[in-house]
């Protein structure tokens, strides 16, 4: 088999592995089989429809191994990622004729393994899954620590991200490093964002020099670099692994440094805004909407001046990542925001939210946060006006 690096997630009877590495996609079957313990006799392959090449090395592999590999392709887009398109997985792997011991594989970006994962974790009341992320943003978040789930159209709210959905740990992830050659800028820029979001957390988990690493390696990591992109994603899988490995559940209590719920730097802001079609990065009209990462990236830039009015870090802090995230080519500020006071309400159908109230996961320090109860509304609208155009 390929070389690759392999970092656990320890959790017990649902530990497993993440594996790090180039053309690890090539040998897909013999690395489920060593993950599962048997090589299964079929599997369902929910594929990505932007990430056939990488799907066809998956199938080739299997069928190459004599596993049965049936397909359904998913156009990944919030608007896609629905209980219909759950539904539709749900009966691809029904008409496939899938028993208990037949994993269901997701290939593709954050959407497909989550809509995949959910479907693994519902179809015969759990089947194992495996997730090879062909994205960045894929690798270094979403396809590790078992969130799976998929939006929900309110008639009162509008999309309302992640609303339904399990805890359901993969069985194996494949990262294969080959897959982030074939992205275009921005796709990849986004997945640089999570990565940014890591780094802000990192001093609480053991890499304390997480921050200026990726200052010093922006370049390298706009050219991918193999060897700063094998780091990259090495460090945030490793951090993201502790987080889980800690508080799988996301039930730490709020003020903790190592609670799950501190991997939502920034995504209470950002998934207010996501959904909102007419949002671009650049402010030209061909590039609505905004990806997840520059959602994230401007959240970042939001929590940090939030953060520095309530008093909980310098206002330095957040110029010294909005300098880095103009360095890795993302958005730091955004035009057509609506008012504070919808932003506000749209940031309550947040899944953190407790008791009416909003919490929101703050930075205290380079590389810590912790996350907040009641946080005051001046504060909240402080940050939304830090990245309005």
């Amino acid at each position: 088999m390929p070389d690759s690096t392999t970092i656990p997630v320890r959790l017990g009877d649902r530990t497993y592995e993440v594996a790090i590495g180039r053309d690890l996609l090539a040998q897909a079957a013999a690395r489920v089989s060593d993950a599962l313990g048997y090589t299964p006799t079929k599997t369902l392959v929910v594929a990505d429809t932007g990430a056939r090449p990488h799907v066809d090395r998956v199938m080739d592999s299997l069928s190459q191994a004599g596993i049965e590999a049936h397909r359904i392709d998913i156009t990944p887009a919030e608007r896609t990622k629905t209980i219909a398109t759950f539904a539709c997985v749900l009966e691809a792997a029904a008409s496939a004729g899938l028993e208990r011991t037949n994993p269901i594989i997701a290939v593709g970006g954050g959407i497909v393994g989550d809509v995949a994962g959910f479907a693994a974790s519902a179809y015969r009341r759990g089947v194992p899954s495996v997730v090879c992320p062909t994205t960045l943003l894929s690798m270094v978040d979403a396809s590790v620590g078992g969130k799976t789930g998929v939006n929900l159209t309110c008639p009162t709210g509008g999309l309302i991200k992640n609303m339904a959905g399990a805890f359901h740990q993969p069985s194996l992830v494949l990262a294969d490093l080959l897959t982030l050659t074939t992205l275009d800028a921005r796709h990849l820029t986004s997945g640089l964002a999570e990565c940014v979001k890591h780094a802000m957390l990192s001093a609480d988990h053991g890499d304390p020099g997480a921050l200026e690493w990726l200052r010093l390696h922006a370049d390298a990591l706009a050219q991918l670099e193999p060897a700063a992109m094998d780091s990259l994603v090495t460090r945030s899988v490793q951090l993201k692994a502790r987080v889980v490995e800690h508080d799988e559940r996301e039930l730490a209590a709020a003020g903790s440094a190592h609670g799950r719920a501190t991997l939502n730097l920034g995504h209470t802001f950002a998934h207010a805004i996501e959904p909102i079609e007419h949002l671009s990065p650049t402010g030209k009209p061909g590039d609505v909407p905004l990806h997840h990462g520059e959602a994230v990236g401007l959240g970042l830039i939001a929590a940090c001046a939030t953060a520095a009015i309530t008093g909980l870090c310098d206002p330095s802090y957040g110029d010294s990542v909005s300098s880095l995230l103009t360095h890795l080519g993302l958005p730091i500020r955004i035009a057509g925001l609506p008012d504070n006071a919808e932003l506000r309400a749209r940031m309550l159908s947040d899944k953190k939210v407790a008791q009416g109230a909003i919490r929101l996961v703050l930075p205290t320090a380079p590389g810590s946060a912790r996350l907040i109860d009641d946080c005051p509304a001046e504060a909240i609208d402080a940050g939304w006006d830090r990245i309005r155009a």
